[in-house]
């Protein structure tokens, strides 16, 4: 049996970072992935072919719409999806032979199967083409990821009643895509499909869209989808759906009694639950949640059981790559006895609607629930100069800040490219920073950077220069 300092089962965004890290630091380490391919879902059926399609029906959403305002004339557009399906695997598998590569390059051993735990340092591995083998690990990393939820009522079927991973591959523009579950992965997925010519209906079991976002953003981010075409119904129960003729029709009851909605695609987007199948976890003592499937771990994301540890989806915290990623390089610098560090203060979020919305740090609601004194300083794209010459002024930053100190304790952007924006608000709050300093930091003119510190400035003296 081949022994190994530690085995990661799972090449995530988690695990295969905490196996880089660890091999960087001088251990001998084995990945275990059941995929042919590296990356996780983010890489093969989550965050990179998602935004490959979002991108590239952007384009054609602004080919089709926004072009003639700047000028450009464009007649007879076209949509080949099968050249932008090609394009989008053909940036996957540079993204996921990469990892391979690095592996290579760090001398991280690379397994594929499935792994079982046969103890705090064994592990089965089943490979594909139905062998086995065990090896021997000092260490042993549970970064297995998580698997999308299921409604009872609405049974995968993989043709009509689909999840996100076949959402990304669909053959053809769905005439009407029904969308169950108004959180990020149904409205980024939705967007796609809606931009390429879907009539796009989104159910909701809840009052509001996107749950976990500031509400003044959320409410902002629905009337802009709902402009773009996108449907909603909210405080919906989906109770049901059939199949007839290529054809859903999905039941559902809502603020004003039974409701009926047909299309021929029907996308489930419910959440994801930690994937803990067959990992041995209950016969090898490793203690879990039955109902919502997270491992306990203490601050050096061991177990309960001694050397077996766990991160990313397994554990507690937001479901994101970057997240995971982290705790990976955290839990490999631990392991070699460094002071690994994660500040679950300040892990980003973003969502890749557009105007895309990103935040950091607590919602105004959970802050004004803590009883906490602040301030809020809102600057808007549409005064910002460099958003008016992109013709993209739609959107607000959001600054909140603690009345008396003026630590920077959140801020939430709907805009263009909030995704890159959010990066200073996530430096500044990490090094425990204000909002003047945020504020009289340079920003470069003109940049969409420069509504950050004006919404900084607007926040810590109460007066922004250009509103």
């Amino acid at each position: 049996m081949e022994t190994f300092d530690l085995i990661v089962i799972g090449a995530g965004p988690g695990g295969y970072v905490a196996a880089i890290r660890a091999a960087q630091l001088g251990m001998r380490v084995a990945c275990i992935e059941k995929r042919k391919t590296y990356g996780g879902t983010c890489l093969n059926v989550g965050c990179i072919p998602s935004k490959a399609l979002l991108d590239s029906s952007e384009l054609y959403e602004v080919t089709q719409h926004k072009l003639a305002k700047h000028g450009i004339g464009v007649s007879n557009v076209t949509l080949d999806l099968a050249a932008m399906m090609k394009r989008k695997d053909h940036v996957v598998k540079g993204l996921t032979d990469g990892v391979a590569y690095l592996f290579k390059k760090n001398k991280v051993t690379g397994f594929q199967g499935s792994a079982k735990l046969l103890g705090s340092s064994k592990v089965e591995i089943s490979h594909p083409d139905g062998t086995k083998r065990t090896i021997i690990g000092s260490k042993i990393l549970l970064a297995t990821g998580s698997e999308v939820s299921q409604v009872p009522s609405l049974p995968f079927d993989g043709q009509n009643i689909i999840s996100s991973t076949e959402a990304l591959c669909l053959d053809k523009v769905p005439e009407h895509l029904i969308v169950v579950g108004g959180g990020y992965i149904g409205l980024e997925m939705g967007s796609v499909w809606l931009r390429l010519g879907s009539k796009v209906t989104v159910l909701e079991f809840l009052p509001r869209i996107l749950p976990l976002t500031d509400t003044e953003i959320a409410t902002m981010a629905h009337k802009s989808l709902a402009k773009q075409g996108m449907q909603f119904h909210l405080e919906t129960k989906v109770t049901g759906a059939k199949v007839a003729n290529g054809k859903v029709t999905v039941s559902a009851e809502g603020k004003e009694g039974p409701l009926s909605f047909e299309g021929d695609k029907v996308l489930v987007c419910v959440g994801r639950r930690p994937n803990i199948e067959g990992l041995g976890l209950a016969e090898v003592g490793v203690q879990y949640d039955p109902k919502s499937n997270k491992v306990p771990v203490n601050d050096h994301y061991e177990t309960n059981v001694a050397g077996i540890y766990a991160i990313g989806d397994l554990i507690a915290g937001p479901m994101l790559a970057h997240k995971a990623q982290e705790e990976g390089v955290a839990v490999a610098e631990l392991m070699a006895g460094k002071a690994g560090h994660v500040n679950y203060d300040c892990i980003p979020s973003v969502i890749y609607i557009w105007p895309e919305v990103a935040s950091v740090g607590p919602t105004e609601e959970q802050i004004k629930e803590s009883g906490r004194q602040y301030k809020v300083g809102k600057f808007p794209f549409a005064a910002n100069g460099r958003a008016k010459a992109m013709d993209e002024a739609e959107g607000v930053v959001k600054v909140i800040t603690d009345a008396q100190t003026d630590r920077l304790l959140a801020v939430h952007i709907f805009g263009p490219r909030a995704s890159d924006m959010i990066a200073e608000a996530v430096t500044t709050m990490e090094f425990k920073g204000s909002a003047e300093d945020i504020a009289r930091i340079v920003h470069s003119h003109p940049t969409l950077s420069e509504a950050m510190g004006e919404a900084a400035r607007m926040a810590y003296s109460g007066l922004a220069l250009h509103s």
